[in-house]
């Protein structure tokens, strides 16, 4: 008798459900990826800055400036009369003002910056009645630390600056002249004793036909071009 065929249902293959993401293995690998890249940016940044103050010495101390010029009786006298107003442009030979039988006259075309009006009152000879500068005189003036790079200065290097009342427009100019004599400084502290910072005054001219609206007194931010 032969043996019976043992007829077996054909297996069914089990299914292993995918393994679930170790969400702290992903979390702490974008954290390392968060971390590389803000280690790139720093390295570049600070490349960039390094760069930076190779090519530029940099001071944000600095204004439009011109000598002042004064205008004051030679002889003591009251002041009885004015003849100008802050802010106008007057030419040359043109009376400002009065004091006793004196009439003060300006030297120069300029612009005037400061007036008294004090009627009355006496003023000497060195008391300003009007003050003055003449446009032609208007440079930017840079103080720079000596040891901030003022030995790469020279006569004649281009200059960018921009100007606090007009944002982030910029300006060129050349250095003038560097002074030959330091200005006085803030005191600085360390440890051993205290010392002055020694700044040294760093004159800067433009095409005054090109940037009219500079006027005396005006802030500036100056990046010398070594």
């Amino acid at each position: 008798m032969a043996d019976k065929a043992t007829i077996s249902a054909p297996s069914t293959p089990v299914e292993t459900a995918p393994a679930r993401p170790n969400r702290n293995a992903l979390s702490r690998g974008r954290i390392a990826a968060i971390l590389g890249m803000l280690t790139v940016i720093g390295i570049v940044a600070g490349m960039a800055y390094w760069f930076a103050q190779q090519k530029y010495i940099y001071t944000d101390k600095a204004s439009v400036t011109a000598p002042l010029i004064k205008l004051a009786p030679h002889a003591p006298g009251e002041l009885k009369k004015v003849y100008v107003e802050q802010g106008d442009t007057i030419a040359a030979n043109r009376a400002v003002a009065r004091v006793g039988d004196e009439m003060l006259m300006s030297v120069v075309r300029g612009t005037v910056i400061d007036v008294k009006k004090d009627l009355g009152a006496i003023y000497t000879p060195g008391s300003a009645v009007v003050t003055m500068v003449d446009p032609r005189e208007l440079r930017v003036m840079a103080q720079i630390e000596e040891d901030k790079g003022l030995k790469d200065i020279h006569e004649g290097q281009r200059v960018l600056f921009t100007i606090d009342a007009f944002g982030s427009r910029q300006y060129e100019g050349i250095v003038e002249a560097v002074s030959q004599t330091n200005r006085l400084g803030d005191v600085v502290f360390n440890i051993s004793d205290k010392r002055e910072e020694q700044e040294f005054d760093v004159k800067i001219s433009y095409d005054r036909n090109e940037y009219p609206e500079l006027q005396n007194g005006m802030s500036a931010r100056v990046w010398i071009i070594r």
